[in-house]
């Protein structure tokens, strides 16, 4: 018997899920641009199988908001056992080292400032990033060495919420390219002993956050009209960067990618981001030189 075929649909917003345990962000956004009938969709901030949290998923126009939501700020909660390092710095992996030394709070509270503010970075071997145009996971996989170079990341703060002999608790609220994983391998290593992330939840990206997430079951026990009311518009994703405000005028002439003047007490002269609404709704994202708004990305 012949399946009818699904019509893709032109809905637009942001879903903000709560990803579940062992499943990949691209089975997510799979799932949920099913869900939706939608004709277009990304997210915003790769999660690990393994880690739960907030995974932004942009639906249709919304996808064109997508990295103002990646650069933004991710809070992260953690657990670290201690003793152990493994090939993947999280449960995943074989243990490669182990270690009988466990550090006191005290040892750990002292070395965490080291974590904090603009830090190197070795990625873990196994992650998503390219060399020579392959991921390091796949090389790793199959048997090659795997070097990344050190990068700098931006930790914002980091903060140990429980500690016991076996493991840890932390929280980290960071920049854009933090690994977790190395972190986590890192501050084991600063005390003397060998470590791996075994919980990991994001809470935050950007603008999002627990409180506005869903999870899969939830969206699956809704009629599609019902999914639709929970999307998050578009201009709840740029809620961190100046609003500009058009007059009907002005709407036409940024709509055919024009730079328009603006007018009015208060207007600014020159931001580097900015996004121009009319009537509650986006219109573009750009930014401001000599008092004109000038447009990047145009929303239909």
């Amino acid at each position: 018997m012949n399946q009818v075929k699904r019509v893709k649909r032109n809905v637009s917003g942001w879903v903000v899920l709560n990803k579940p345990y062992d499943m990949t962000s691209t089975q997510a956004v799979g799932k949920i641009r099913w869900l939706f009938g939608a004709a277009k969709a990304g997210h915003a901030g790769t999660l690990d199988p393994l880690a739960t949290g907030i995974l932004p998923i942009a639906l249709g126009e919304a996808t064109k908001a997508v990295p103002f939501v990646q650069d933004g700020t991710k809070v992260y909660r953690f657990t670290v056992k201690w003793g152990a390092a493994t090939a993947t710095d999280d449960a995943e992996g074989e243990i490669i080292a182990t270690s009988d030394h466990r550090a006191d709070a005290a040892d750990i509270e002292a070395v965490l400032p080291d974590f904090v503010g603009t830090i190197s970075q070795v990625p873990p071997t196994y992650s998503a990033l390219k060399i020579d145009g392959e991921r390091a996971y796949d090389l790793a996989r199959a048997g090659e060495k795997v070097e990344l170079a050190a990068r700098e990341i931006h930790v914002e703060s980091l903060t140990m919420l429980e500690h016991g002999n076996e493991q840890s608790v932390f929280e980290a609220i960071c920049g854009k390219g933090t690994y977790v994983r190395s972190l986590a391998r890192d501050i084991a290593e600063r005390v003397g002993t060998n470590g791996h992330v075994v919980a990991l939840h994001r809470g935050a990206v950007g603008p999002f956050d627990d409180e506005d997430a869903i999870t899969i079951d939830q969206l699956e026990a809704l009629e599609i009209l019902e999914r639709d009311a929970l999307l998050k518009p578009i201009a709840a994703s740029l809620a961190d960067l100046p609003e500009i405000r058009l007059t009907q005028q002005q709407l036409t002439g940024v709509k055919h990618g024009n730079p328009v003047l603006l007018t009015g007490a208060g207007a600014p002269i020159g931001l580097d981001e900015a996004w121009a609404s009319f009537a509650g709704k986006v219109v573009a994202t750009g930014y401001v030189e000599r008092g004109q708004f000038v447009p990047r990305r145009v929303f239909n």
